[in-house]
């Protein structure tokens, strides 16, 4: 085996763009951590989202410090700031998107269980308090990744990553739903 020539890489992504039907988004509500903002987009543009909102406390990608991770991959998407989730969530249903929270929260579903095909908005929570209240009342469905060990939470670039690849996952699963 061998590593894939640059062309090769291009043909498989493209590939895999042309099976992935749906809209992906994501909305920073209040996440603080540059490092995570910039990973998060880096891997927002590897899946393909369009959009990323941040609400007015979240950090922005013009901070230089998220560029260190995002590497650029904030041209590949609309980013915007608004005031608050709530407008961020009345913006982003206006373009198609469902709106979902990824929180460990009461009356959160696990994420793999869910329905995630077609668009949706993957909205994120600051690194130490989550979502915010605003950020709860304004999502549709609240999802959570189900952990085995015994750390009690994941980092919100990771949770965000592995949500991104279900949803993803999902849409190449076919008809028969989550699985």
């Amino acid at each position: 085996m061998t590593n894939l020539s640059s062309t090769e890489l291009k043909r498989l992504h493209r590939t895999w763009r042309r099976e992935t039907p749906g809209h992906l988004a994501l909305a920073f509500d209040g996440v603080a951590g540059p490092f995570n903002v910039g990973a998060l987009l880096r891997t927002g543009a590897a899946y393909r989202a369009e959009h990323a909102w941040f609400t007015e406390h979240a950090t922005g990608p013009e901070n230089p410090k998220v560029g260190k991770t995002a590497l650029g991959s904030e041209r590949f998407m609309v980013t915007k700031v608004l005031p608050t989730m709530a407008e961020i969530a009345i913006e982003a249903r206006t373009l198609g998107y469902r709106v979902i929270g990824v929180e460990l929260a009461a009356g959160a579903q696990p994420l793999h269980t869910m329905d995630l095909r077609g668009s949706v908005c993957f909205v994120l929570g600051h690194e130490d308090h989550g979502l915010s209240k605003t950020g709860f009342a304004s999502v549709d469905e609240l999802g959570f990744l189900p952990q085995l060990g015994k750390i009690g939470s994941l980092n919100v670039a990771t949770a965000g990553s592995i949500a991104m690849y279900e949803w993803a996952r999902q849409s190449w699963a076919g008809d028969d739903g989550p699985r």
